[in-house]
């Protein structure tokens, strides 16, 4: 009795989803890891900070 493609097409549907389940729960842990709050608060409210809308070089425009 050999391996059939039947039983490696389980194997792989079977690996891959546990792979993503594993790789969504690293994901989830990361994002909400209490030391990480204070670096995801900032980068919310970057673009929210007042800064001027002009060029970086100051030159007005003609």
């Amino acid at each position: 009795m050999g391996i059939t493609h039947d039983t490696l097409v389980w194997l792989s549907k079977s690996v891959g989803l546990l792979y993503l389940i594993g790789l969504s729960l690293a994901v989830l842990v990361y994002a909400y890891w209490p030391s990480n709050r204070k670096r995801f608060d900032q980068a919310a409210n970057a673009i929210l900070q007042d800064t001027e809308d002009r060029p970086s070089g100051g030159a007005k425009w003609r």
